[in-house]
This record gives C-alpha cells, sequence and structure tokens, in this order.
C-alpha cells in the first residue's frame, strides 16, 4: 500500500514485434487497480514503445505512450514508479515521464484504499501491441528474452489489515514525495520530446469530452 519502486530492465532484442514485456503493479477482484509499464516490441530497428497506464476501481483507458532516447535491448536501465496517496509517478533512470494526481476532490477515483502485489511478464499480444496487431510474432525468433535484475522495493506492507506506515512517526520521505521545479521540467522535456499517444489529447476516442482529469495541471 503505497511504495517508491526501481525495476532494471534490458528487453527483448531483434524481432521483438508482437512480445509484450510487462513490470506493473495490482491488486485483485473486479474492482482492482494497477500501475502499469508495459513495453511493446517491434521489428529490428524500429523503437520500443512504452505503455502506461492507470487503473482505479477497475477502470483504466488511461493511456500514454513513449518512445525512449536510447535502445533499451542494449542494456538495463531503471524503470520506477512512485505510489502516494498524492500521486502516482512513472520514471525512466530517474526522469519523470508521466504524473498521475489524486484527483478524487473532482470524483476520479485514485489508487489508495487497496494493496498491490508487483508482477513481471513476458507475453504474447500480437493482437494488438506492434502497430495495432498488423505485425505478428515471428516464433522463428523464439525463445524471447527479456531481463530484470536489482529489483527494489521502499514500501509500507499490509498484513493483517494494517499498513506497515499508519502511524508511524518516521514515515518515509517519499511517501509524501511530489515533482520539485527540476523534476517538472524534466516531465515537460520527456512528454514534449518523446510522448506518441496520451488519452487526454485522443479527441476521436472522447467526442464528448475529454475525461475531467485532463483539464487539471
Amino acid at each position: 500500500m503505497f511504495g517508491k519502486i526501481d525495476m532494471q530492465l534490458k528487453l527483448v532484442p531483434g524481432n521483438s514485434a508482437g512480445t509484450v514485456t510487462a513490470y506493473y503493479l495490482s491488486s485483485k477482484g473486479s474492482n482492482w487497480d494497477e500501475i502499469d509499464f508495459e513495453f511493446l516490441g517491434n521489428l529490428s530497428g524500429d523503437p520500443y514503445i512504452l505503455h502506461t497506464n492507470v487503473f482505479s476501481q477497475g477502470k483504466g483507458n488511461r493511456e500514454q505512450q513513449f518512445y525512449l532516447w536510447f535502445d533499451p535491448t542494449a542494456d538495463f536501465h531503471t524503470y520506477s514508479i512512485l505510489w502516494n496517496p498524492k500521486t502516482i509517478i512513472f520514471s525512466v533512470d530517474g526522469t519523470p515521464i508521466r504524473e498521475f494526481k489524486n484527483a478524487e476532490s473532482i470524483g476520479i477515483p485514485f489508487p489508495k484504499d487497496q494493496p498491490m502485489r508487483i508482477h513481471s511478464s513476458l507475453w504474447n499480444a500480437d493482437d494488438w501491441a506492434t502497430r495495432g496487431g498488423l505485425v505478428k510474432t515471428d516464433w522463428t525468433q523464439a525463445p524471447f528474452t527479456a531481463s530484470y535484475r536489482n529489483f527494489k522495493a521502499d514500501a509500507c506492507v499490509v498484513s493483517s489489515g494494517k499498513s506497515s506506515c499508519s502511524g508511524s512517526a518516521s514515515n518515509p520521505a517519499w511517501l509524501s514525495e511530489e515533482l520539485d521545479n527540476t523534476k517538472q521540467e524534466r516531465l515537460r522535456w520527456a512528454q514534449k520530446n518523446y510522448m506518441i499517444y496520451n488519452y487526454c489529447s485522443d479527441s476521436k476516442r472522447f467526442p464528448q469530452g475529454f475525461p475531467p482529469e485532463c483539464n487539471r495541471a
């Protein structure tokens, strides 16, 4: 229940079209919460797409997608999630790329009531992952291998319904952390130069108007 989580990944090299390497947090049940890092494979030489999403109480559809400013198959890079009662921040090598703020004040559910577990997977999604499913998995390239290392989690652990952080006088600094001015500048840099899809600007998808959280800075 809240945490600051780092995972180092090196993605599937070569022709990875149709594959998705995932690292995400998720609770259980029909009204689950989820925070997603998914890496959509591609043909050799074409860039990976970093796909992010946030589910709260079973509702997602909050996709933002990015290219990366490096080759994620050549070496390990650190992909981080900061999740606290105020915000969710996705970062790559310390650079924030996305922030999803708590907007419960305008009726937007925020993941804060369900403990989540961390999951990772590598799976075949050639029905949608690469160019909307146009490019299929080439199974002659198998096995597909992604590598994970140096997992680190500083988190509030829930046991028997109680959080290890509740009532603690020495709560970790990240539990109230937000983006400072420098990090906000880095966020704007990443989104200006590397964001390739944002649900908050997809007018075809939301002809009746964008979701209310899209109007918040």
